[in-house]
């Protein structure tokens, strides 16, 4: 698969596979590919920031790896671990057949008995992998602290194996919704870009991309009533996917969304008890009236 070598072929790859990424994204995307440096995005929850990383390996031609990250991760879950019940097994087949295990010993760490977590395959499957490191915000500060070795040199010692290096790096995206700032030392390893929301006119061009039979008046509307949804003080602003969807449901349930429609399926876009209280208080204002 030929990869595209520059930002606008980028763009347009990115488009063909319904991701509609602004200009500064797509920069950062490309750079973070061509330079081999991992890239922070950061934003909001449901700006697009894990759909950037699956939809970039489609286009690679790459294999998404992902490491969902969270509080308690330890190396072990993220690197590699030995298979103990295939040990065990292979330690019972010897005492049956008369060996003595411990003559064996050696056996039971080789590659035969490894499992490889995510940075482990990433690593061993070099620039034919996109590593999506998600969400690195909840995991805790020493896990991030063995992280940023692993993406300093992109390789890992194996005491009963050795070392095991990257021949290519693989692409790396670390994603972050900011419930904790993360290290200075982590940003420094990484190009950085700040995702945002989309503005209305791009939302609206995102719904039509993912959702084929949607007019585009109903396209717009959508948008624009998620738009003013986002200017409530909501815990949990709805997110583009949550867009995409309102605007299916809009379509199955007649094609228009008025402030009826908008109180029934509400549940769609909102996912918070208190917020969709708010929500209901002002509904006719933030839906208005339908054109």
């Amino acid at each position: 698969m030929a990869r595209p070598e520059g930002p606008a072929e980028l763009a347009d790859a990115l488009a063909q596979r319904a991701y509609l990424a602004d200009r500064g994204l797509v920069t950062a995307l490309h750079l973070a590919h061509r330079l081999g440096r991992p890239l922070l995005l950061e934003g909001d929850a449901g700006v697009g920031k894990t759909e950037a990383a699956k939809t970039m390996a489609e286009v690679l031609g790459a294999r998404l790896v992902r490491l969902q990250c969270y509080e308690g991760i330890d190396r072990s879950q993220a690197l590699y671990a030995w298979d103990h019940p295939r040990q065990l097994l292979h330690v019972r087949t010897l005492e049956a057949s008369g060996e003595r295990p411990d003559q064996h010993e050696s056996e039971l760490y080789t590659r035969r008995f490894l499992l490889p977590r995510p940075l482990l395959t990433a690593l061993e499957a070099g620039d034919g992998a996109v590593l999506l490191v998600d969400e690195i915000d909840r995991a805790d500060d020493e896990f991030e602290a063995f992280l940023l070795e692993i993406l300093s040199d992109f390789q890992v010692s194996i005491p009963e194996l050795g070392t095991i290096t990257a021949a290519r790096p693989p692409m790396v995206v670390l994603t972050s919704n900011r419930t904790r700032e993360l290290s200075e030392a982590l940003r420094r390893r990484c190009l950085y870009h700040w995702i945002d929301h989309p503005d209305v006119e791009r939302e609206a061009a995102i719904v039509r991309a993912r959702v084929p039979d949607v007019p585009d008046g109903l396209a717009q509307r959508v948008a624009g009533v998620v738009a003013r949804l986002r200017a409530l003080d909501l815990h949990k602003p709805p997110g583009v996917a949550e867009t995409v969807d309102w605007a299916r449901v809009a379509v199955d349930l007649g094609g228009h969304l008025d402030a009826e429609v908008a109180a029934d399926t509400l549940g769609v876009v909102i996912k918070d008890r208190d917020d969709l209280a708010t929500v209901r208080g002002v509904i006719d204002e933030v839906v208005g009236i339908e054109a």
